[in-house]
């Protein structure tokens, strides 16, 4: 496992705290965030649940991102990324990235994922390839429409909530499949 932190070449900023009823962090994922679309036995790809508290002042939207710098590629694998949360809004239900979004607020919107979709695709590392870190952030902005459009990349993103984000509060999942055989 690579020891790269994806905040590292980004500016400091402070944090706040987020949690979830659905997963601990550095604990492994449960079994209904694995994915089932790539074929892990038990995968329901259900996003997790996430509260969270302590933002800045002068945060005015907010986005999460679930994130695996470990995957075996150049760029890592955005598993979701969800734009334009309202600043009253401080917890998403589990299951709010389905296909539909039908647990999102108003106003807020899925970018797709690496796999090609616009929801929440669930934990599925190469069998063998050891543990993978999944970075779930919640990154609260100094703005409440971030200007990306829904088929931006979730690098476009990345980058455009550079500049804006006042803090971010982050759990990291684990997920690893045994070797076959």
């Amino acid at each position: 496992m690579s020891q790269n932190n994806p905040f590292e070449r980004l500016p400091e900023v402070p944090s706040f705290t987020v949690t979830s009823t659905t997963v601990e962090d550095g604990k492994p994922f449960p079994a209904a965030q694995m994915s089932g679309a790539f074929g892990v036995p038990g995968g329901r790809d259900v996003s997790p649940q996430l509260s969270w508290n302590g933002a800045p002042e002068g945060t005015r939207g907010y986005a999460v991102t679930v994130y695996d710098p470990d995957a075996p590629t150049q760029s890592g694998f955005w598993h979701w990324s969800v734009a334009n949360i309202p600043a009253d809004v401080t917890s998403l239900p589990e299951g709010a990235g389905d296909d539909n979004g039908s647990g999102l607020p108003d106003g807020a919107y899925q970018l797709r994922n690496d796999a090609g979709t616009a929801r929440f695709i669930g934990a599925a590392p190469p069998a063998g390839h050891g543990p993978h870190r999944y970075f779930i952030t919640v990154h609260a902005l100094d703005t409440d429409d971030i200007g990306v459009p829904a088929e931006g990349s979730n690098a476009y993103l990345g980058f455009t909530m550079t500049g804006h984000i006042l803090a971010r509060a982050t759990i990291v999942a684990t997920a690893e499949i045994p070797a076959q055989g």
